[in-house]
C-alpha cells in the first residue's frame, strides 16, 4: 500500500483540484516528475481534450530519461556517467571520455587501445567529399560546410539507415567521431585556399586535427604538446551537456528513425546559432568592443542599465558557477605561457573581477560560463572565430551520438510531436 501524506494523499502523488469543476485528481510522482499525459484526465467535459502544460522553450519539461549526463545547476555540478567533470578533464583523453559516453564505463588500457585504433582507421573521408567541399564559395562559413558535409555522409553510407542493427549502429558512431575533425579541418583549409592535409595515423586524435589544420610544407607535423593537451581538455569539457538545444534536436530528428548522419547534421545546424555554438564568439566581440580595461566600468554600468548584455555570464542551467569555466581558466594560463599574453585575456580577467564583486551580478547569480574563456584560448592558438562552433561540434559529437542511441533504445520514446496552444481564428468560411 502506498504511504499516505498528512492530507491523506499518497506521499508519492500530487493532488490537484480543478477550480473549474471542483474535482480532485491524484497524479503519481515518479523520479521527481509527473507524467504530462496524466494531465489529460483533467477535463471540464467528456469531449474535452484534457489539460496540457504550456512550457515555451521547454524550461521545465523532461522530454526523456537519460543515464548519460547529470547536472545540478544550483550547486555547479556536471558529471558524465557519474564521474565529476573535474576528475575527467585533463586526466582522461577525449577519446576515453567518448568511450565512456558511448559505453557507460571508462575503458581499460586494452579497450582504450582498441577504441583508438578503430577511430584512427576511419579518419579518412571519401575523395568525392573533397570535391563536394570544393563546390562551396571560398568565403563559405566553415560551420555551413560542416552541416552540409555531415548530411552528405549519409549518401556514402546507405547502410546507416539500418539503425536497429547494433553492429551497423556502432560503425556509424565510430565513423562520425573519426571523421568530424577531418571534415572540420578540410572546411578550414578550403576557406583559407590551402591544400587538404590528410590524416596522420601516428598522431593522437587532437594532434591529428592540429596536423590537418596547420601542416604546411613539413613532411611530418609535430603538434605543440601543451596546445594539444589544452584542446583535448576543451573537447572533453564540451563532450556533453544534457538536453541542450542541439542534443534535443539530435534526439527529435532521431525519433523519426532518420540515419545518424542526418540527425547529426540537424544537431550541427542547431549548434550553428549564435545563442548556442556561437556564444564564445560573442564574448570575443564584446571584449574587443570594450577595448581597454579603463572602459570596463562604463560597459558594466550600461549592462546594469539594460542597454547591453554581458556575454559569457549566466547560464540557463547553472545558477551557481559553471564548473567548466573554472577548468577552462586554468587551461588559459597554460596556453598563454606558450602563445604569449593576450590583451583580451587581461580585459576578460578584469571584467570577471569587477562583475563578481558587484552586488547586481551576485544577486542575479550571473557567473562566468564555459564560453567566457574558450574563445580567447582558441584565438590565441590561431584558430579564427568562424571555426569556434566547428570545434564545439567536434567536442559534442560523442554526446550527441550517445543520446541518439539511448533514445532509440528507450521503449518509452516515440516520434517526437509536441503539442501547441492554438490562438488563431475560430472556424470561419469563405464568402461566395
Amino acid at each position: 500500500m502506498a504511504q499516505l501524506g498528512p492530507t491523506g494523499v499518497s506521499a508519492d502523488a500530487l493532488r490537484v483540484t480543478d477550480g473549474r469543476t471542483g474535482k480532485n485528481y491524484e497524479l503519481p510522482i515518479v523520479d521527481g516528475a509527473i507524467r504530462a499525459l496524466d494531465l489529460r484526465q483533467i477535463k471540464v467535459a467528456d469531449d474535452d481534450f484534457g489539460l496540457m502544460a504550456y512550457d515555451p522553450a521547454f524550461q521545465n519539461t523532461a522530454s526523456c530519461q537519460s543515464a548519460i549526463t547529470f547536472i545540478d545547476g544550483d550547486r555547479g555540478i556536471l558529471r558524465y556517467r557519474g564521474y565529476p567533470i573535474q576528475e575527467l578533464a585533463g586526466t582522461k583523453s577525449f577519446l576515453e571520455v567518448s568511450y565512456l559516453l558511448q559505453n557507460g564505463e571508462l575503458p581499460s588500457a586494452e579497450q582504450a587501445q582498441a577504441w583508438n585504433a578503430e577511430i584512427i582507421n576511419h579518419t579518412f573521408i571519401h575523395e568525392n567529399i573533397k570535391r563536394f567541399i570544393d563546390g562551396f564559395h571560398h568565403d563559405a562559413h566553415p560551420m555551413g560546410i560542416l552541416v552540409s558535409t555531415v548530411a552528405a555522409l549519409s549518401t556514402f553510407y546507405p547502410e546507416a539507415k539500418q539503425i536497429r542493427d547494433p553492429a551497423i549502429r556502432h560503425r556509424q558512431i565510430v565513423r562520425l567521431i573519426a571523421k568530424m575533425p577531418t571534415l572540420a579541418a578540410f572546411a578550414y583549409r578550403h576557406a583559407m585556399g590551402l591544400y587538404y592535409a590528410y590524416p596522420d595515423d601516428d598522431l593522437s586524435y587532437v594532434g591529428n586535427f592540429l596536423n590537418m589544420m596547420w601542416r604546411a610544407t613539413q613532411l611530418k607535423y609535430q603538434p605543440n604538446p601543451v596546445l594539444e593537451h589544452a584542446l583535448d581538455t576543451l573537447l572533453v569539457l564540451h563532450a556533453d551537456h544534457e538536453q541542450n538545444c542541439s542534443t534535443s534536436t539530435m534526439r527529435l530528428v532521431g525519433s523519426s528513425e532518420a540515419d545518424p548522419y542526418s540527425a547529426m547534421a540537424a544537431a550541427c545546424a542547431a549548434l550553428y546559432g549564435p545563442l548556442h555554438g556561437g556564444a564564445n564568439e560573442q564574448v570575443l566581440r564584446m571584449l574587443q568592443t570594450i577595448g581597454r580595461a579603463e572602459d570596463i566600468p562604463d560597459y558594466i554600468r550600461r549592462v546594469k542599465a539594460g542597454e547591453l548584455r554581458l556575454m559569457g555570464f549566466g547560464h540557463r542551467v547553472y545558477k551557481n558557477f559553471d564548473p567548466r569555466a573554472q577548468l577552462i581558466k586554468q587551461i588559459a594560463n597554460e596556453v598563454f605561457e606558450v602563445t604569449g599574453p593576450s590583451p583580451l585575456l587581461d580585459i576578460a580577467l578584469e571584467v570577471e573581477r569587477i562583475a563578481l564583486e558587484d552586488e547586481y551580478f551576485i544577486s542575479h547569480k550571473l557567473y562566468p560560463n564555459v564560453d567566457f574563456y574558450s574563445g580567447i584560448i582558441y584565438l590565441a592558438m590561431g584558430i579564427p572565430m568562424e571555426m569556434f562552433p566547428v570545434l564545439f561540434a567536434i567536442g559534442r559529437t560523442p554526446g550527441w551520438l550517445a543520446h541518439w542511441e539511448e533514445s532509440l533504445l528507450d521503449p518509452d520514446q516515440k516520434i517526437g510531436r509536441p503539442r501547441q496552444l492554438y490562438l488563431g481564428e475560430p472556424e470561419r468560411h469563405v464568402r461566395a
